[in-house]
């Protein structure tokens, strides 16, 4: 048991504040509740009235970035979206091993937990390296602290050798461990693998996690190869009956799309950095709301600034107030809970050293959230009951020597990418 001395806890669904003792019980079943005294000889945390709230969940991640940051160049600059993914990302995943996988992983974890997220939503891409990977990133994740649910990118791109290793690796995975079914866009999918990821997902319970409508060449290749857009040629192969679903990004869905997965139990999510930083446009919700989630799509492992994000980003589209900006943050909570996912429970919170000059209560939480709060701020952190940030130090590994290893395979890979 992990007792909070002295916080002041903000409810991430009402927004009421209230200060006290808190007891954070272990485990995926774990509570957190209010107790009138600490027990002599507990483990501690002295909160000295700072803000505890629910942790974060980054809803569509894709950790075999994370070493990325600072890499070569492509020999050209892209000229369109599609040319940015064979320039730079196709070719990065390629590249990718089992040291460099796992390296990743824990780079991106590190990060994560940094920032307030217990549960990361993953979404993995090694052609030339699927056995074996989700389960390499499931325990880089669990060494810093968190949880998870991944899926490996099933693709046709890189031909059936790669294609049926990943149904291989996505079967076995899921027969262990919670995850999804993972698709990469509609235009790099064949109607047999698509076929195929919807029956293993049906068959394992298991939810798709598919790239939608990112970019026009999306929609664009679906009208040219199958004569509809892509949410309908998705709903006609039943990959839009399950409630464990997700739709990442959905820029160019039109009004039919939209209507197509309002009627749908599938998720939503937004990647709003991502899709400023690939200019393929900004998201419209339109009447989705309650079913849109965010997340980072690999840029970062910061979903403050996600939250920000998507609420800069509305304003050209009909504005976004900052409570809905909060709301859609708080969002992959419901999403988690409500598909009996484990690892998102009440004990798993952020301690947040945020000291503004103006006043913090219940009915401005959301705009100090949008406006104030930052990565900056989150001191420690709490995932099923046990500390993995205090105090601004990662308390489950060793830091240096994980930065050592991540250095080192980033070497590695931009070895690789120069070749």
């Amino acid at each position: 048991m992990l007792y909070l001395r002295d916080a002041t806890v903000v409810d991430s669904d009402t927004l009421a504040f209230r200060r006290g003792n808190l007891a954070v019980e272990e485990g995926d079943a774990g509570r957190a509740r209010f107790v009138d005294r600490v027990p002599s000889h507990a483990r501690v945390l002295d909160c000295s009235g700072r803000l505890v709230t629910r942790s974060f969940i980054i809803a569509h991640h894709h950790l075999y970035s994370s070493l990325a940051l600072g890499m070569p160049p492509p020999g050209r600059s892209p000229r369109d979206f599609v040319d940015i993914l064979r320039l730079v990302w196709w070719k990065l995943d390629k590249c990718l091993d089992r040291e460099m996988i796992y390296a990743s992983a824990l780079a991106g974890a590190m990060e994560a937990a940094r920032c307030g997220a217990t549960f990361v939503i993953d979404h993995h891409s090694s052609p030339n390296w699927p056995s074996g990977s989700l389960e390499l990133i499931a325990r880089a994740l669990e060494e810093v602290g968190l949880s998870h649910l991944l899926c490996l990118e099933l693709s046709d791109r890189d031909g059936a050798a790669a294609r049926e290793e990943g149904l291989v690796e996505t079967r076995r995975y899921l027969r262990r461990r919670q995850g999804l079914v993972g698709l990469h866009a509609s235009f790099t999918v064949s109607d047999s693998l698509l076929a195929s990821a919807v029956e293993l997902a049906r068959s394992e319970d298991a939810g798709l996690h598919v790239h939608v409508a990112e970019a026009p060449s999306d929609q664009a290749a679906c009208l040219r190869e199958h004569g509809v857009r892509v949410l309908e040629r998705l709903r006609r192969a039943g990959a839009l009956e399950s409630p464990r679903t997700l739709l990442a990004h959905g820029v160019h869905l039109d009004a039919g799309g939209r209507a197509r997965l309002k009627r749908s139990p599938a998720w939503l999510v937004q990647n709003p950095e991502s899709n400023q930083h690939n200019a393929v446009g900004e998201l419209f919700v339109d009447g989705l709301e309650r079913r849109v989630l965010l997340g980072t799509d690999g840029m970062h492992g910061d979903m403050l600034a996600s939250a920000r994000a998507a609420y800069l980003s509305a304003q050209a589209r009909g504005g976004l107030s900052p409570l809905g900006a909060w709301r859609r943050l708080r969002r992959a909570h419901d999403y988690l809970s409500q598909n009996g996912f484990s690892g998102d429970g009440p004990n798993n919170l952020v301690v947040l050293d945020y000291r503004p000059p103006t006043p913090v209560r219940d009915a401005n939480w959301a705009a100090h959230a949008v406006y104030g709060l930052g990565r900056a701020h989150v001191e420690s952190v709490i995932a099923r009951g046990r500390l993995v940030v205090e105090k601004g130090r990662l308390v489950r590994i060793d830091e240096e020597q994980a930065r050592a290893l991540a250095r080192r395979q980033a070497e590695r890979l931009w070895r690789r990418l120069r070749s």
